[in-house]
């Protein structure tokens, strides 16, 4: 199995690495986002583009970037546009996706770019030549806020993203019941044992799912998200919470 690191942290070894979203509207509600990370225990930001005012705005957009790169010094970064079809903020077209994904990676100061692989398989192959080309690890996800795909269909999905080049394949679905949350754990463990040669990401969302995002290192999922202030998804925890009880997992095993 390949880890992937990222400045000083390794995703894919030991606790699942804990990666907390920056969800601020304008540039200075994020970096007030990103400076209070600095008492926490994170190993990732999530920087959520799509919540941004002036993400459209590339110069706007590269400009706040640089601003919570200085903030944020070396932990490492993953940008996220999540689109309104997969819960986010925004609506976004192909073309525009694509070259916000691009340029950003290409500014050199974002470490992760997420990418959502069934936007089209030509874009999506071209963001991950541009950020690869770049320096920049890429992470491809599919979020479904409506049910959660029977086993098979999240292994396919999963190995659909490692097929196409992805660093570390993320899938995050919501359950309906409490047999659905079995039904993540177990395609998790599938993918992680016979198909992944490479991190993934999986979680079920909501309350439900909490479990899902405590028990990776058991299962196979390699990082798991927490709220420092604001939650970018439903059932998140918060940070420190989170991080306490990764840890007393990991010491029992």
């Amino acid at each position: 199995m390949k880890t992937v690191k990222v400045r000083n942290t390794v995703i894919g070894e030991g606790i699942p690495k804990i990666c907390v979203p920056i969800v601020g509207v304008t540039k200075a509600d994020i970096l007030e986002e990103a400076k209070a990370l600095h008492e926490l225990p994170v190993d990732v930001v999530e920087w959520r583009i799509d919540w941004f005012e002036d993400v459209f705005n590339i110069d706007k957009l590269l400009d706040a970037l640089k601003d919570l790169r200085a903030e944020l010094g070396d932990l490492p970064i993953l940008m996220t546009f999540r689109t309104s079809k997969e819960g986010g903020e925004k609506s976004i077209d192909a073309e525009t996706y694509a070259a916000l994904n691009i340029r950003a990676a290409e500014s050199g100061l974002i470490d992760l770019v997420d990418v959502e692989i069934f936007t089209g398989d030509e874009v999506v192959t071209r963001i991950i030549k541009g950020a690869h080309a770049a320096g920049v690890k890429v992470v491809a996800s599919n979020h479904d806020f409506d049910k959660t795909p029977d086993k098979d269909d999240i292994v396919s999905r999963l190995r659909k993203m490692q097929d196409m080049d992805a660093d570390i394949p993320k899938i995050a679905v919501m359950p309906r019941n409490k047999k659905d949350v079995l039904t993540l754990l177990s395609a998790t463990e599938e993918m992680a044992s016979e198909y992944a040669d490479r991190p993934i990401i999986t979680m079920s969302m909501a309350g439900t799912g909490v479990i899902s995002r405590l028990c990776g290192e058991v299962f196979g999922s390699a990082l798991t998200f927490g709220a420092a202030k604001k939650a970018s998804a439903p059932g998140q925890m918060s940070v420190k919470d989170l991080n306490t009880v990764l840890t007393l997992l990991h010491n029992a095993l």
